[in-house]
């Protein structure tokens, strides 16, 4: 009777834990990724890294980019291929922080890699940050098309090492 009564009040408990959740959604939160809509569509084009064997290296790259739950995060699949092979295989997932009013940036890389960064909308343009050095620039050029570099900082001065360019298909 007792292990009986037990139980009964664990599932009183679990059903009351479960009711004080609220599905509502964070309308803060949608509102701050729906101000990311401009990067959401499927994207391909090609795009150029500098190694750091200080060469250059052209690629194809496309990016599946989502809104997920009810519009309060975005999903961003990107891959990238050259001579046929596959060289980039990244998932991120972008949420809102509402204390800073920045986003978050959690990217996850096909190696186990993985991270969570400070991302930010400057002047229209989407930036993020996997280290205070380097920094990712996304924005939407004249042509419609999606426009990434990436940069890194030395001495003050940020020098370019990254290019891509899609087009919304």
């Amino acid at each position: 009777m007792k292990t009986l009564f037990s139980i009964f009040v664990t599932l009183i408990i679990g059903v009351a834990a479960l009711n004080a959740q609220t599905f509502e959604t964070d309308q803060q939160a949608k509102s701050a990724i729906q101000k990311l809509s401009f990067l959401s569509g499927e994207w391909k084009g090609k795009g150029w890294r500098i190694s750091q064997d200080g060469n250059k290296y052209h690629f194809d790259q496309s990016e599946t980019v989502q809104f997920k739950l009810d519009s309060t995060a975005l999903l961003i699949e990107g891959k990238g291929t050259a001579k046929g092979r596959l060289i980039h295989n990244a998932l991120a997932v972008v949420t809102s922080e509402k204390e800073s009013g920045n986003y978050e940036f959690q990217s996850f890389l096909q190696n186990g890699m993985k991270g969570s960064f400070k991302a930010e909308l400057k002047d229209g343009n989407f930036y993020w940050y996997p280290n205070p050095n380097v920094r990712y620039i996304i924005s939407i050029n004249d042509k419609g098309q999606w426009h990434e570099t990436g940069e890194y900082s030395r001495q003050g001065n940020w020098i370019q090492f990254f290019e891509m360019t899609l087009d919304r298909i």
